[in-house]
């Protein structure tokens, strides 16, 4: 048995056990999540979108786009769901994977789902084990592959997509080790988006949506992939991590599902800026801004490289700005949507505390990643004092994680966002809650 087979056989032994309670339970909360924050995307996104429209023109159909109130044909609602689900960085992921597990599957699923009158129980039990593949996967070539420059959404995603269908609409198991094939081809996803303000992060995950769709039609089609795609010198591993003795991890790591692992976020930034966010709110309420002469955060080193700066150049480099987010923190005692609006972006005060932040990385913290995600907050004052708070589990994390009624509030202010009222947004709680939906019936909610 190669690499590839391995990989996939251990896949296929999650896919048969009975899945637990709880990891349902998650998924209709990964697919509440994936709902808010794409609907609210596409609301951030309006004016480009307009735009692309217009130059476009795509072919109508029958596929819902998530928060447009229009349909289109399948492949272009799958790419603009998978942009518009990233376009505020808000969706759910792991940092043990390093990865964004919902955006890419969820874009897929729910348009071949709605095409194929398949039941919301079948459509999320596929989500847990395309979360799985995408997350085993990320886990075991991780933090190398970031390191090497590649975005884990991107070239992990396309994996879980690609398996996650397959279950989803009963392929065989040639057909689905021909999709997972064309989809590690087709994998794609670099981190340059995240530099000198550019706005396409969003874009590896619609291209990973998209890619995962067409690998998956492909195979239906009887393409015929590589027996051992992960294998070899010119296979999957060896060109994202650029060395040939990775070894995979297993499924279920620790005993959980990925799905269970998932964070979702409270805050409108990258992951690793949370910790010291959280820290700086909690510092907020007991210091006088006006007397802070500087602001020292440590933290872990992968959160450093990427994250430290202090020019910020747009709503995208914001976002991936510790100090921004540390004087956010600090100014305005939340970070939400607003508080990375263009207004605020530009605001003199935020941006002037930034220049007065600096991101170290600290080696305790370094060698705790990703079992802890430390971030340590010291405010210096111009009377010498210091003052600090440390947050080793940001809010939305497993260990740290948000209650019913705070997840609830959080999906209605992103609905509140996009314009859509609290009535439409217990509808859809409604609907996802219940086993018995259709997912025709969530997309003519959404």
């Amino acid at each position: 048995m190669n690499l590839t087979e391995r990989f996939l056989s251990s896949i296929e032994g999650v896919a048969e056990k009975d899945i637990s309670t709880n990891a349902l339970e998650r998924a209709k909360k990964a697919l509440l999540d994936y709902i808010a924050v794409t609907i609210a995307g596409a609301k951030a996104n309006e004016a480009k979108l307009t735009n692309y429209f217009k130059e476009v023109r795509p072919e109508p159909g029958n596929s819902t786009i998530i928060g447009m109130d229009k349909k289109t044909n399948l492949k272009e609602a799958v790419f603009l769901n998978g942009l518009n689900a990233h376009a505020l960085d808000l969706d759910d992921g792991t940092n043990a994977g390093i990865i964004h597990l919902g955006s890419p599957i969820f874009s897929v699923l729910i348009p071949l789902a709605e095409k194929y009158h398949i039941s919301l129980d079948k459509m999320l039990r596929a989500a847990v084990i395309g979360y799985e593949t995408s997350f085993t996967m990320a886990v075991s070539i991780q933090p190398r592959h970031k390191v090497m420059g590649y975005h884990a959404t991107g070239t992990c995603g396309v994996l879980g997509i690609a398996v996650a269908v397959a279950y989803m609409l009963d392929f065989s198991p040639s057909e689905l080790r021909n999709a997972f094939a064309i989809a590690a081809v087709s994998a794609t996803g670099m981190l340059k988006v995240l530099d000198d303000g550019s706005e396409l992060k969003p874009y590896n995950v619609a291209k990973s949506a998209l890619l995962g769709l067409i690998a998956t039609q492909m195979a239906k089609a009887g393409f015929a992939g590589h027996h051992d795609v992960l294998g070899g010198d010119r296979g999957y591993l060896k060109m994202m991590t650029g060395s040939d003795q990775m070894e995979l991890c297993e499924p279920l790591l620790n005993g959980t599902y990925a799905i269970e692992k998932t964070y979702t976020k409270p805050y409108a930034a990258c992951r690793y800026c949370h910790p010291a966010i959280e820290a700086s709110i909690k510092l907020g309420n007991s210091v006088n801004v006006g007397e802070i002469k500087e602001v020292a955060v440590r933290t872990y080193d992968l959160a450093v490289r990427g994250h430290d700066h202090a020019d910020v150049k747009g709503i995208g480099s914001a976002k991936m700005s510790i100090p921004y987010g540390v004087a956010v923190g600090l100014l305005k005692g939340k970070a939400g949507l607003v508080e990375y609006n263009e207004e605020h972006v530009r605001d003199e005060a935020i941006l002037g505390l930034a220049q007065r932040v600096h991101v170290h990385g600290d080696a305790v913290f370094s060698s705790q990643f990703p079992k802890m995600q430390t971030a340590k907050v010291t405010i210096t004052l111009k009377n010498g004092m210091e003052i600090d708070e440390q947050v080793d589990f940001p809010k939305g994390e497993p260990e740290n994680p948000m209650s019913d009624t705070e997840f609830e509030d959080r999906f209605m202010d992103l609905l509140d966002y996009a314009g859509r009222s609290a009535e439409e947004g217990r509808k859809i709680i409604g609907l996802c809650n219940d086993n018995a939906s259709r997912i025709t019936d969530v997309c003519e909610a959404i």
